[in-house]
């Protein structure tokens, strides 16, 4: 991977590494017990739901398991286009494109989730750290608080692709 490509991946991906990163380094009490969840489970919590974040969003639609997402991250827009997938052990990723003024790279982003009794634990893989996603009563400030039913990519989407486009 260039230097170029590496540069724009983490512009693309620093919304996200902000929420996975933000519960510091010690494990939350419990995740050693918690067990990985289920595709079935993380298939419920992000089907058709868009994850909110700092500076944009990404969208996980059930169509083709397609993944769009924008960013604003320190001010340079930025859009990826691929699919989402969910493994066996727990992880949910999405394979994109992302593309920005710089250029454009691919990228597979894997985020692992546990879960004990109505708590979820995430991280991003391979070496984020864990934190409680959502609280046994969700809370306004845990991670899951930013998943929001319907599509909230796309309106941002056609203003993010042209403004990337008009750099080149």
């Amino acid at each position: 991977m260039s230097m170029l490509q590496k540069m724009l991946l983490a512009v693309a991906l620093s919304g996200i590494a902000t929420a996975a990163s933000a519960s510091g380094t010690n494990e939350p009490p419990g995740i050693e017990t918690a067990r990985p969840m289920s595709s079935a489970e993380i298939y419920q919590l992000y089907n058709q739901n868009s994850w909110m974040w700092k500076a944009g969003a990404g969208y996980f639609s059930t169509k083709a398991r397609r993944f769009t997402a924008w960013s604003r991250e320190n001010g340079s827009p930025s859009f990826g286009m691929g699919r989402w997938f969910i493994t066996e052990s727990g992880k949910l990723c999405f394979n994109a494109d992302w593309h920005a003024k710089t250029g454009t790279a691919t990228a597979i982003t894997c985020f692992s989730h546990r879960k004990k009794g109505g708590l979820i634990y995430q991280k991003r893989e391979p070496d984020g750290q864990w934190y409680v996603f959502k609280s046994r009563r969700a809370q306004a400030t845990d991670e899951f608080a930013k998943l929001r039913h319907g599509d909230y990519v796309s309106s941002q989407l056609g203003r993010i692709e042209a403004s990337v486009s008009k750099a080149k």
